[in-house]
């Protein structure tokens, strides 16, 4: 099967074809860093990390820009509240983001862009906008002319007229029209600024991807991915100004992830409602994070609560529970069960990959990653050895990394490290106890474990034990 992926542009699935045979271009767009990251954040950082694992199981090799908007209104904002530099605010943000990175198990980007580190890349193209009539200054600010880019609302589906009627703009009667977007901004007192033929200034938001994508990417890419809150202005944007500075088309395909919702509310600073990656991973493990990720679609809203978080705990456990060795003195399932096995492997390799080149849809990929398990299980309680469930359970861990999920850990609760050798003692006389028909005391102690959030697994081979 081709792979298919839903582009925002066309609003429709497409066969996947690259620029260049077997490379990937994709841009997505990282964090404004004036605060600290919120899971939200990851949602989108784990979602395109899932999409370019996968494209590179699939042969591709994936050039992955993540950018930093590292100076902007926010950042000076919150900068200026707490009396800090606002170049070193971001930096302390960008550090840690990059922390959560790693803790979240994502491949590292082939370039992470500061918009700092890219003022040249952007009076450069400020300034062709400007000599190609796209863009004009006025008291130093630079601003794009949408009525001049014929198109301009084509990712969106808005049009001008209609933009107008339900907007609500601050007026600048300096603009020729209220919906020209800023690329350059005059400098203030006290913010951060950079010499540029308009005077002493800084970038507007929307230029900084346009040309962080030129200088790392080129003038055309296959893939911009971010959340479905950038489709407009952000991206629309992006792409008036990309195209009118090229006279190319921009993006192949535009892939925008939905939204982490509490409550039926989108997760925000401004509504008070965010739960920090740093608050999150203080308390779970961070493949629970992307297992509620990766358990709906990536372009679906997906809720967050402590029932969703209790849901994808319990669905790791069950993938992980498929990498359990076989019984001690196993002696060997049947050829019927072995068969079964043979066929369920292939079975779910082959609904992995269909599933997947459906525009990524993870969570039916999962599915057939819990039929596989089911069926290990099974074998493994019929007798299989552990060389009998090996070409299984090796399937099972290659396709769950494929979407960054790591089978083969199996964290003790947080502190709870130096437990583990008294919690198999504990274990060991309780089979003694069960073995002298001393049930109550066995009883007790498999009782007493279950409330330290031990929980126990008799089996034909021995008493398993694990984390709840």
């Amino acid at each position: 099967m081709t792979l298919r992926v839903y582009n925002t542009l066309s609003r429709k699935k497409e066969p996947f074809e690259t620029l260049e045979p077997g490379v990937v271009k994709m841009y997505v767009c990282g964090p404004t860093v004036y605060d600290k990251a919120h899971v939200g954040h990851a949602m989108s950082v784990l979602v395109f990390d899932m999409i370019r694992r996968y494209l590179e199981y699939k042969g591709y090799e994936v050039r992955h820009v993540m950018n930093y908007t590292d100076v902007d209104d926010k950042i000076i904002r919150r900068a200026n509240e707490r009396g800090e530099d606002p170049i070193g605010l971001a930096e302390r943000y960008i550090q840690e983001f990059d922390q959560h990175l790693e803790d979240l198990g994502v491949l590292e980007p082939t370039v992470k862009p500061r918009v700092t580190q890219e003022i040249d890349w952007i009076i450069k193209m400020v300034k062709g906008l400007e000599e190609k009539g796209y863009a004009y200054a006025v008291d130093g600010d630079v601003y794009f002319r949408v009525t001049k880019d014929e198109d301009y609302g084509k990712l969106s589906g808005r049009k001008l007229d209609e933009m107008m009627a339900g907007a609500r703009i601050d007026v600048d009667e300096r603009k020729e029209h209220p919906m020209d977007f800023a690329l350059w901004k005059a400098a203030k007192p006290g913010e951060p600024a950079w010499d540029s033929p308009w005077g002493k200034g800084r970038p507007g938001w929307h230029i900084e991807c346009s040309a962080m994508n030129l200088h790392h990417l080129g003038e055309q890419l296959d893939i911009h991915g971010g959340g479905t809150d950038l489709i407009f202005p952000h991206h629309e944007n992006e792409i008036a100004q990309s195209e009118s500075y090229t006279g190319k088309p921009y993006v192949r395909y535009w892939l925008h992830n939905g939204m982490l919702q509490m409550a039926g509310e989108k997760m925000s600073k401004s509504l008070g409602n965010l739960v920090t990656i740093e608050d999150f991973l203080a308390e779970h493990e961070a493949d629970v994070l992307r297992m509620m990720v990766l358990s709906s679609h990536y372009r679906s809203p997906l809720t967050f609560s402590p029932d969703t978080i209790a849901q994808a705990e319990k669905a790791l456990d069950r993938l992980r529970g498929g990498m359990r060795p076989a019984h001690a003195n196993a002696a060997g399932a049947s050829q019927g069960v072995l068969e079964s096995l043979v066929a369920q492997t292939q079975a779910t390799r082959e609904g992995f990959t269909a599933a997947m080149d459906d525009d990524f849809n993870a969570a039916a990929a999962l599915g057939h990653l819990f039929d596989l398990v089911r069926t290990i299980n099974q074998a493994r309680d019929a007798g299989a050895t552990a060389e009998q469930l090996a070409p299984a359970q090796q399937t099972l861990q290659e396709l769950a990394g494929v979407l960054g999920l790591d089978l083969t850990k199996q964290p003790a609760k947080q502190g709870h490290a130096e437990a583990e050798p008294f919690i198999d003692l504990l274990i060991e006389i309780r089979s003694d106890l069960r073995k002298a028909k001393q049930w109550a005391l066995a009883d007790k102690i498999r009782d007493r474990l279950a409330e330290m959030g031990v929980q126990l697994e008799d089996t034909p081979g021995g008493t398993l034990w694990r984390w709840k």
